[in-house]
């Protein structure tokens, strides 16, 4: 309501300035001041309108752009030999006009990419690049990070917030024996992966006092560093996501290299215990891929020889069935006689 009252004002100022100009020129003309101070008004009411859609970074942008154009332009103009004082007017103004147009144009497309706490990064040598990951509590507590780090399909900086050494170190001092000897697990992870050469670790004392979560402050780190997050955290995973940050799930990892079974061949596993159905028993991969075996309860600890039937993918990993291959080549060949 205010601004609207505002850009009336406004309006109604401009059309009685264009008003009293106009006078001053010729009484006849009174009312084309008049018309044209509203159109003033109104063209201006509309480009603030426009304006006030733009983001910060295409204002500053498409001005700098403009400044810019403006002065190459004047250079240009400059630098042309003598001309005729219209001729010269002309020129000046067309270059101003052109370059001031590319000017804008380039200004607004840098400055959408644009960002100011890049810019202060770099000049306190805070920069961080695609390569610079932080690593969380529970992908070092967790281990795997460290092996592969020793295969190089990791490179870069690794950074190490003060705050997430702080959560291992409290773990570690903790009086639940299985949280300590994790805390514990975690701290020698990091000192396994400082020793090995080709990867650049760096521990940060930069924190985030008004963010109480450790998860918040990652996140926060990430964004602040232009940095990816190493997690194995479901929860920090989809957090970061939403907010922009870039995570590397050690999780996805493992079942995007899990070895492909297809229906039809043949494996040893070692049957653990039995399954949900009747006679099922229940082998496990080195990867942690459950095998379900069809009428292997009275093998539990044995190990045997099954062929695949089929392959499920769940939200919690893959699944896949078999049979005992003495079963199947019976089957096999039942059908077979048969024909």
């Amino acid at each position: 309501m205010g601004v609207t009252i505002l850009r009336l004002i406004f309006m109604i100022l401009s059309a009685a300035v264009g008003y009293h100009i106009a006078l001053g020129i010729d009484r006849e003309y009174g009312i084309y001041g008049l018309l044209l101070g509203i159109a003033f008004s109104l063209t201006v009411i509309l480009i603030e309108i426009a304006l006030s859609r733009v983001t910060l970074r295409i204002l500053v942008g498409g001005i700098l752009g403009l400044i810019g154009g403006s002065l190459l332009a004047k250079i240009i103009a400059s630098t042309i030999g003598a001309l005729s004082p219209r001729m010269s007017l002309l020129l000046h103004l067309l270059l101003m006009g052109l370059f001031g147009y590319f000017g804008i144009v380039f200004g607004i497309k840098k400055g959408e990419s644009f960002q100011l706490s890049k810019v202060i990064r770099y000049l306190k040598g805070q920069e961080g690049n695609e390569n610079t990951k932080i690593l969380d509590t529970s992908v070092i507590i967790d281990g795997r990070i460290a092996d592969i780090c020793e295969t190089g399909f990791l490179e870069g900086m690794f950074i190490i917030p003060q705050f997430i050494l702080r959560e291992l170190q409290h773990i570690a001092d903790s009086s639940d024996p299985l949280k300590r000897a994790r805390g514990r697990r975690g701290l020698d992870i990091l000192h396994k992966i400082q020793k090995m050469a080709g990867v650049d670790v760096k521990i940060i004392e930069e924190d985030f006092p008004k963010l109480r979560d450790v998860d918040s402050k990652l996140v926060a780190l990430a964004k602040r560093l232009n940095a990816k997050i190493i997690t194995n955290d479901f929860n920090l995973n989809k957090v970061a996501e939403l907010q922009g940050v870039t995570v590397l799930n050690i999780n996805e990892l493992t079942n995007a290299v899990k070895p492909v079974v297809l229906p039809g061949e043949g494996m040893k596993v070692f049957i653990l215990k039995e399954g949900k159905e009747i006679n099922q028993g229940v082998a496990y991969l080195d990867d942690g891929t459950m095998v379900v075996v069809e009428n292997a309860r009275k093998l539990i600890g044995k190990t045997v020889d099954v062929i695949v039937t089929s392959v499920l993918q769940t939200t919690a990993g893959r699944m896949i069935f078999t049979k005992l291959k003495e079963e199947a080549e019976r089957e096999e060949y039942s059908v077979a006689s048969m024909r």
